[in-house]
């Protein structure tokens, strides 16, 4: 898709070419078009390409759909963009509880922050019951006139809400497959898909829904939205009952849809407290007279949770996808040469394993050793080793290390980001700063 052209048909590589000759032109129409809060309607027309994503390609939903906007739209939206995102760091006007599509947040920290939340519950003796939100086609279903409310409501001044007014209104998208197009139809709802301020503009949106949950966490990574809650006893039932009531009228006043089939609920403790449970679920109701599912594994932005915390769910499903992957190689060996082998396992096999492993790294010694034995395995598949060979050998050989020594990195990484302030808020109060000692452990004399 990189070649692709929107529906002007100017590839972005022609604007490259030309930028000395286009340069000032080009910047005249954006600042005519912020200036006069007006946009073009060429430039609000996105060309879907449907590309299929696996199954029966007979089926719409095994298509993925992707936008292409006309090039000069994209120019005028980073322009946009740059501004209003320097605009909300400037004011800190973004929830902490959000991670996604901010700088030095990722899926990893949202997963540290809510783990280490349970954790802590589960070494007070606590149980934590949690609710996993699905909202249905969350980016597609944004109500216009409560996303340009929302934007006001942030500061955001008359000009620049007029330009937002002409961004969102008189949209319209066509799907071309191979030489076909259809014909264009309006789009009257949702972020425009394919846009740099599509990310942003949501998160705009969302921003103020941890503030109905007074009594409760709420963490979310744009639309994965989690909330949970730290109790004694079962009783914290009624704490999600009555937060899951607010979310919902929350959901239903902003025209956002819930998919209540795919929204879950799990409870965390230790198995001896989970254990003395007559009833070991939660049982949070619907406004439509509906009970939400409770489960005992849960995928949460890739990794898998079971209610202990222990890993041994997300390890064993991670074992058994990258096993076929790594059989599947053995049998074409012979087509690949060393470098080849070693190049497809660090880039194709590993981040598999490395994906945050810093999240599990406490998981016990009995589920880690499965996933050394896979890490093994990589390593005899790379030299081409027999099972005799000692894995201390192999490692040396490659010049790799342990996966011990690899998750230390990596969490020592972690702590060094910490201590540069390159972690969310929420990571950097785990580990308070150092107080300085009064007691001189140095000679005045000495030096460095």
């Amino acid at each position: 898709m990189k070649y692709q052209s929107g529906p002007d048909q100017i590839p972005a590589m022609l604007l490259k070419i030309s930028a000395p000759a286009i340069a000032k032109p080009v910047a005249t129409l954006i600042n005519e078009s912020l200036a006069t809060g007006y946009i073009p309607k060429l430039w609000k027309t996105a060309r879907v390409v449907p590309i299929h994503k696996s199954g029966d390609n007979t089926l719409v939903p095994n298509y993925r759909p992707i936008s292409l906007l006309p090039v000069m739209s994209k120019i005028l939206e980073k322009c946009v963009y740059t501004q209003l995102r320097d605009y909300y760091q400037y004011q800190n006007y973004l929830t902490p509880d959000q991670s996604g599509f901010r700088p030095n947040h990722s899926t990893t920290t949202a997963l540290l922050k809510v783990c280490n939340d349970i954790q802590a519950g589960m070494e007070q003796g606590n149980l934590t019951g949690a609710i996993f939100l699905d909202f249905a086609k969350a980016f597609d279903t944004v109500d216009h006139g409560i996303l340009l409310q929302k934007l006001k409501n942030s500061g955001i001044g008359d000009s620049t809400l007029t330009w937002f007014q002409s961004y969102v209104s008189d949209r319209s998208q066509f799907v071309s497959i191979s030489d076909s197009t259809s014909l264009p139809l309006p789009v009257t709802c949702g972020v425009p898909q394919g846009s740099i301020l599509v990310p942003l503009l949501f998160t705009i949106f969302i921003n103020d829904l941890p503030n109905v949950c007074k009594t409760s966490t709420v963490h979310m990574y744009a639309d994965d939205t989690v909330i949970y809650t730290s109790k004694p006893n079962l009783p914290l039932e009624a704490v999600l009952q009555e937060q899951f009531t607010g979310v919902e009228k929350w959901i239903a006043n902003n025209k956002l849809f819930l998919n209540t089939d795919k929204t879950v609920t799990m409870l965390f403790g230790t198995a001896p407290k989970l254990h003395k449970l007559q009833t070991p679920h939660l049982c949070v109701g619907t406004k439509s007279n509906g009970t939400l599912t409770t489960v005992t594994s849960l995928k949460y932005l890739g990794m898998w949770l079971d209610p202990n915390l222990s890993f041994g769910p997300h390890i064993e499903k991670l074992s058994s996808k990258l096993y076929p992957k790594l059989g599947a190689l053995y049998r074409n060996k012979s087509c690949l040469s060393p470098a080849v082998r070693k190049q497809i396992v660090q880039q194709m096999l590993m981040p598999a394993i490395e994906y945050g492993d810093v999240v599990y790294a406490a998981a016990p010694q009995t589920h880690l050793q499965k996933l050394t034995t896979l890490y093994n395995s990589f390593c005899r598949f790379v030299l081409q080793c027999n099972y005799m060979t000692h894995h201390c050998d192999m490692l040396k050989e490659l010049n790799w290390p342990s996966l011990d020594s690899r998750r230390t990195l990596h969490l020592s990484n972690m702590v060094f980001k910490s201590f540069s302030g390159k972690l969310p808020p929420y990571l950097n109060m785990l580990l308070p700063p150092a107080v300085p000692s009064s007691y001189n452990l140095r000679s005045r004399t000495s030096t460095l």
